[in-house]
């Protein structure tokens, strides 16, 4: 774990960080399924697709199984407000930055051939923890986006999580950490515009991150009470965000 600015002790947090964080893994259990929506809905009406592709919370790392995670929650919440069976998948990777997206995850989607009705493409917290330039997210995101056209029309970009919550972190590491997605998140807001994409900010948005559940054993990644803390939010935004 490096960090582009800071203070000195930011910095030094940063470095026994990364030598004393054990971070969960992808848990086990399929990386798709559908969600039903549990209320009579007409029998020729298709489920709608989703697809989720990035970093650790797309992979579900914190929980015991890939249907308690991130994907699988906000397939909940949009069958509920769509009123439809929603089939979804998950396309995550522990460490993922959207660089890895861009070279890695994405060209595997799309060799299927298949297409989605959302595609949610979560990544970022790894670029700022790896030093990257806010140039260089700008280029990476901006691929990502143009290369994705062909999965989906509707294509949703969603920020890191609360890094400034996290307690496996140094409260200046937490600091620097918010500076940093902040600036990230201004230049994923014109890029999406740019490309015609959904940017969902949610780092500053309540999703309950101080209670005691909220994170996982590892301190670092959300539970699986926290990713449908967090899926509540997202779903809640999209909502207001659709035309």
């Amino acid at each position: 774990m490096t960090l582009g600015i800071g203070t000195p002790i930011a910095v030094l947090e940063a470095m026994w960080a990364k030598h004393t964080i054990h971070l969960a893994e992808a848990p086990g259990g399929e990386t798709f399924g559908v969600q039903k929506y549990h209320q009579p809905i007409p029998d020729n009406a298709k489920p709608l697709t989703l697809c989720a592709i990035g970093d650790s919370m797309v992979a579900a790392c914190g929980t015991q199984d890939q249907k308690e995670g991130l994907t699988a929650d906000l397939a909940q919440g949009l069958a509920q407000e769509f009123k439809r069976d929603i089939r979804w998948e998950a396309h995550g990777k522990l460490g993922a930055t959207m660089r890895r997206v861009r070279y890695r995850l994405l060209p595997e989607v799309l060799k299927t051939g298949k297409t989605f009705d959302i595609l949610v493409i979560c990544a970022g917290s790894n670029d700022i923890m790896a030093n990257r330039t806010l140039n260089e997210w700008r280029a990476d995101l901006g691929a990502v986006l143009d290369e994705a056209n062909p999965l989906s029309g509707h294509i949703v970009v969603l920020s890191p999580g609360q890094m400034q919550h996290e307690p496996a972190l140094g409260k200046a590491l937490r600091r620097a950490l918010e500076r940093e997605m902040d600036e990230q998140a201004a230049v994923s807001k014109d890029v999406c515009a740019e490309h015609g994409a959904t940017y969902v900010d949610m780092i500053h948005e309540n999703v309950h991150a101080d209670a005691p559940d909220f994170f996982s054993a590892d301190h670092f990644h959300p539970s699986a009470k926290g990713y449908g803390y967090m899926a509540q939010g997202v779903v809640a935004k999209l909502m207001t965000l659709r035309p």
